[in-house]
């Protein structure tokens, strides 16, 4: 662990935070995720809208699938929830701010939010410069996750998870950063919590596999990504992505398309707003 050290978050995050406040800001109504909080967390200066990144026209595919996913997660948890399940779990959390967003759909919940030790005590300070309590049904859970045997799903439980009770876990915006063997770690480590745990992954999938009129932002992306420290390590075809999880035990696995995104979400905006393509999403049940 490394102790209380406050860093920032990293730039993915905050690009996250500010493309769902843009949706409320610059894309009319009806909006298909509403999240003002995380720009108030991120803070990132008057001019942010100005950044090459926010640009309306030329990322607006980019923002669109960023709060189709939000979307999709907070509609999982919500179904899941109708069943009983009461534990969410997300893993990267980052600058995720539905427990201050969704107070009564959140009551319902244990949430328990996994980071790294650093933008965790960040976020947990600028919670408290903004006046949002950190609720009782929320724990902030730093996790060193480059640390040698370091062991995520044992600091889950000390802060009160119970592995023996379903649950919703969510890890969005991660895999691509992580090698093939230490997602394959994780799905094993998922895989054997309670029957009736549901985990919902994003992956990125190989160039040739994107649409074209999205390939030149998917590598921007990535020289981005390698250009901050943090490179693309893993992209997944869908099938090897289905099969991984099935080889770490999942019982029933199903591949979500980031294109099934536009007809889910976008279907009757009048705005032509769509999601870009690259960026899809496993669901495995144990």
């Amino acid at each position: 662990m490394s102790g209380g050290r406050t860093e920032a978050p990293d730039n993915t995050a905050v690009r996250c935070a500010l493309w769902r406040a843009m949706h409320v800001r610059t894309d009319p109504p009806p909006h298909v995720f509403e999240d003002e909080i995380g720009l108030r967390l991120a803070d990132p200066g008057p001019n942010w809208r100005s950044r090459p990144d926010m640009d309306p026209s030329a990322t607006g595919t980019f923002r669109a699938a960023m709060v189709a996913r939000a979307r999709l997660i907070e509609d999982l948890v919500a179904e899941q929830a109708d069943r009983g399940v009461d534990q969410y779990v997300i893993l990267g959390a980052g600058l995720d701010t539905f427990a201050q967003r969704a107070p009564e759909a959140a009551s319902r919940l244990r949430i328990f939010e996994i980071d790294q030790p650093g933008p965790q005590a960040w976020k947990r300070r600028r919670l408290a410069e903004l006046g949002l309590a950190v609720p009782d049904r929320l724990h902030l859970v730093p996790v060193d996750f480059e640390a040698s045997g370091d062991s995520w799903p044992a600091h889950l439980t000390a802060a009160g998870f119970d592995p023996g009770r379903p649950s919703v876990i969510a890890s969005t915006g991660v895999t691509m950063y992580l090698t093939k063997e230490a997602t394959a770690a994780t799905l094993r480590r998922i895989a054997g919590l309670a029957p009736g745990t549901t985990l919902a992954m994003t992956f990125l999938l190989p160039e040739e596999l994107v649409d074209e009129r999205d390939r030149a932002g998917l590598r921007a992306s990535e020289a981005g990504a390698r250009a901050s420290g943090t490179p693309f390590l893993s992209f997944y075809t869908p099938r090897e992505m289905l099969d991984l999880a099935r080889e770490a035990g999942f019982t029933d696995v199903r591949h979500v398309s980031g294109a099934s995104h536009a007809e889910r979400y976008f279907a009757d905006r009048t705005d032509g707003l769509r999601p870009s393509t690259g960026e899809d999403l496993l669901l495995a049940r144990t």
